[in-house]
């Protein structure tokens, strides 16, 4: 586990995904979007990408292929990320009551060590318009702008990559 302490005072500890985060992944992610994501997104593209109604099975499948990194404060919940092979950051998400208290950093800095430890040369993501400030602060760099599609809505995305 590991443990970085903000200057909020908080310490937020990164440790492995297990399969009992799966209901507090999906409402972070659920949240975080409806939440945070509105700011940029309408409410039927929100609606879309986080549904009212879910599979918590389906979602368990997608965090165990996945394996998140889990951030915690206090035992709560605050964030989870991961880290592909090839360096593809498939989820990042940050619970919307922790926005800016370091969680994002946190995770990304223990990403950025992970792939080098891995020996993986380049990260990357799919980066929402709202979380693009933020892979930009870290010295993301758009590749591409793009359209995607998720349950009918077109939503705007940004291929984003960085050396390590």
């Amino acid at each position: 586990m590991n443990e970085i302490k903000q200057a909020t005072k908080h310490v937020i500890h990164i440790r492995e995904y297990c399969p009992t985060d799966a209901i507090h992944t999906w409402a972070l992610f659920f949240n975080t979007i409806r939440h945070v994501n509105i700011r940029d997104y309408s409410l039927k593209q929100v609606t879309a990408w986080a549904p009212d109604e879910f599979d918590l099975g389906v979602w368990q499948q997608k965090m165990a292929k996945i394996k998140p990194f889990i951030a915690e404060i206090n035992g709560v919940i605050v964030g989870y990320a991961d880290l592909q092979v090839d360096g593809y950051i498939d989820h990042f998400f940050c619970h919307h009551e922790y926005q800016g208290q370091g969680v994002g950093k946190a995770l990304m800095t223990h990403i950025l060590t992970q792939s080098q430890l891995c020996g993986i040369r380049r990260c990357y993501s799919d980066v929402s318009i709202t979380a693009k400030p933020f892979y930009k602060h870290l010295g993301f760099q758009v590749l591409k702008q793009q359209e995607v599609i998720i349950r009918g809505e077109k939503l705007t995305h940004y291929k984003m990559g960085k050396a390590v």
